[in-house]
């Protein structure tokens, strides 16, 4: 059904926005020899520039492939980084996790955008080491601990009370937010590694002729491909 037209301005005052993106370049000289490493690089700069308002440079939108084959798109939070990949973590029945176990296929994307640049990663997400999974929960807060005990990820509730109810049991369960026994991992709850076949490097430039240096996985070894803007 539609809905009410909206603001008749809105459009031109969507096309009045205009950045001039002239913070730097990007050149093949620039890269690491391979793309986890020039990450490593470009995500120190993110970390760096939350000064200038760059808010969770850890943040990146997480793409899957829906059950009937659409794309579907949600920021998660990268909490790792090894030779192999990018990790985050989730509840493994969500929808994320449910498509991930039916399609491993996936991409991530990195916005940061006080600093002009983004990073786009395809590649295949696989289920991290139990062990790994552990030691990372044990370090998150008691309520995202409980929180994650508590909530069916991506599944109707009845309501905001309900879901609160549920919390507030599942607190009292493990002895309260002020508790001290160690709360365990959900066994539906953990970790996923991407394993990277292509990663991009966007930076700015001026007149929109961006500089977009790709990482491509040639039989096991990595080639960088220019593309245009």
């Amino acid at each position: 059904m539609a809905g009410p037209a909206p603001d008749p301005t809105l459009t031109a005052r969507l096309q009045a926005l205009r950045e001039e993106y002239a913070a730097g370049g990007l050149s093949e000289d620039d890269l690491a020899p391979d793309p986890l490493t020039q990450f490593a690089r470009w995500f120190d700069d993110a970390l760096a520039a939350r000064e200038l308002g760059l808010v969770e440079p850890n943040a990146m939108v997480l793409s899957t492939i829906g059950p009937t084959g659409e794309p579907e798109s949600r920021t998660v939070l990268l909490k790792g980084l090894d030779e192999r990949g990018f990790v985050f973590f989730t509840n493994h029945r969500s929808a994320k996790g449910n498509q991930l176990s039916a399609d491993p296929r996936c991409s991530l994307h990195f916005g940061w955008y006080a600093l002009e640049r983004q990073v786009r990663i395809v590649g295949e997400a696989e289920i991290i080491d139990r062990a790994d999974t552990g030691a990372y929960f044990a370090t998150r807060p008691r309520a995202s601990q409980i929180g994650a005990w508590a909530s069916p990820q991506s599944r109707l509730v009845e309501s905001r009370e309900a879901l609160q109810a549920a919390y507030d049991e599942t607190a009292r369960e493990y002895g309260g937010l002020d508790g001290t026994d160690p709360i365990p991992a959900p066994p539906h709850w953990g970790g996923y590694r991407v394993l990277p076949s292509s990663v991009e490097f966007w930076q700015g430039r001026v007149g929109r002729m961006h500089d977009r240096l790709r990482y491509h996985d040639f039989d096991g070894a990595w080639e960088v491909e220019r593309l245009a803007p």
